[in-house]
């Protein structure tokens, strides 16, 4: 269970957060949160695509795998793969284990989740200096989730915007690797590339006014990384790096 707690330099000031990237430090997810300003980004090494949640509402994530818990981006394959195998990480991913929380006049303050496996006193980064300012290692992870905020706080109104132009439409993806093991990817949901064809030119130029439409173009490149994905896959089961 996470235990979150304010971060402050007199409970925490001995407190060090592990930077490294690994299964052992949380990191063998299938998927990462995105948004839409994040999508340039995003799209240069990981297929974009929308999940549905409980309470009906969508979504945009990173795909990193093909079932729950599967990273195909870590350095090895393993409960120990260490590394993280392309040039960007999601900031969702990166900010762990910080989160923003409110304080009690209502303003946004950093908070840690005390249980997550960086968290720690015996070996990572320090988050405060010994006359209690914050460390590079603190600044960056407030910065991460400044931008993070701010990013999923748009993500609504694209969303909407592709619901409205009814530009979402779900898949399944069927592959099988190289020791013919089938399985298949589903439950998630693309841009509906036929039907964005199809807009009138008003529409467009709404979604273009609204800085929606470039958005929608990097998550449709984005899908080309499933090459990549089935490629990573194959090689895990082949037994190869």
């Amino acid at each position: 269970m996470p235990r979150h707690a304010l971060l402050n330099n007199i409970d925490h000031r001995d407190l060090r957060v592990v930077t490294a990237r690994g299964a052992q430090w949380g990191d063998d997810v299938m998927s990462a949160l995105t948004f839409p300003a994040e999508f340039r980004s995003v799209q240069a090494y990981y297929p974009i695509v929308f999940q549905k949640s409980a309470d009906g509402s969508f979504q945009p994530v990173a795909l990193f795998g093909f079932r729950a818990g599967q990273n195909l981006f870590l350095g090895r394959q393993h409960s120990d793969g260490e590394g993280w195998d392309a040039g960007y990480i999601p900031l969702s991913v990166e900010r762990q284990p910080f989160l923003i929380g409110r304080s009690e006049h209502g303003e946004p303050v950093v908070h840690i989740d005390l249980d997550h496996p960086r968290v720690g006193h015996a070996q990572g980064e320090p988050l405060f200096r010994a006359h209690g300012g914050t460390t590079e290692t603190l600044e960056r992870a407030a910065s991460v989730l400044q931008a993070l905020h701010d990013g999923l706080g748009a993500t609504p109104a694209f969303v909407e915007a592709l619901l409205r132009e009814e530009l979402l439409e779900s898949f399944v993806l069927d592959v099988e690797s190289e020791d013919g093991q089938p399985f298949r990817l589903a439950g998630f949901y693309t841009i509906h590339e036929e039907r964005l064809g199809q807009l009138a030119p008003e529409t467009l130029a709404t979604l273009q006014r609204d800085g929606h439409l470039e958005a929608i173009y990097m998550a449709m490149a984005s899908l080309s990384h499933f090459r990549d994905l089935i490629d990573r896959v194959r090689r895990v089961h082949a037994g190869g790096a």
